[in-house]
């Protein structure tokens, strides 16, 4: 994903997002809801009612990029609304990116013992 490096700060929107709003509403949500200055260089992410897409708010230095993702199955794994805000490190947000339960990461079978 072409985009913020590693170390960046990233704070989840527990709950549904209108998924219809762009830049300029995603930047009163994070300022209003999550209580950030969009242009800090946080990525914001937010998720649809049906689970099934994220929108990625961030701040370059330039401008601000737009990153939308929808997934062909499945949902992506998101905190209640109860919940508020959530943060996460870069590693997490890569893995929520792929459709990773970033909470409890399944890596497989544990490695074989060389013997």
């Amino acid at each position: 994903m072409i985009g913020p490096g590693t170390g960046v700060r990233v704070y989840l929107a527990c709950g549904a997002t209108d998924m219809r709003k762009g830049i300029a509403g995603l930047a009163a949500l994070a300022q209003d809801v999550l209580r950030q200055k969009p242009a800090s260089g946080a990525v914001f992410v937010f998720r649809g009612r049906k689970g099934d897409r994220i929108k990625l708010l961030y701040w370059d230095g330039q401008g601000f990029c737009l990153y939308y993702k929808v997934l062909e199955r499945g949902r992506f794994p998101w905190p209640s609304a109860a919940d508020g805000t959530a943060r996460l490190t870069s590693g997490q947000m890569a893995m929520l990116w792929e459709g990773i339960d970033w909470r409890r990461p399944d890596w497989g079978a544990p490695p074989s013992r060389v013997g």
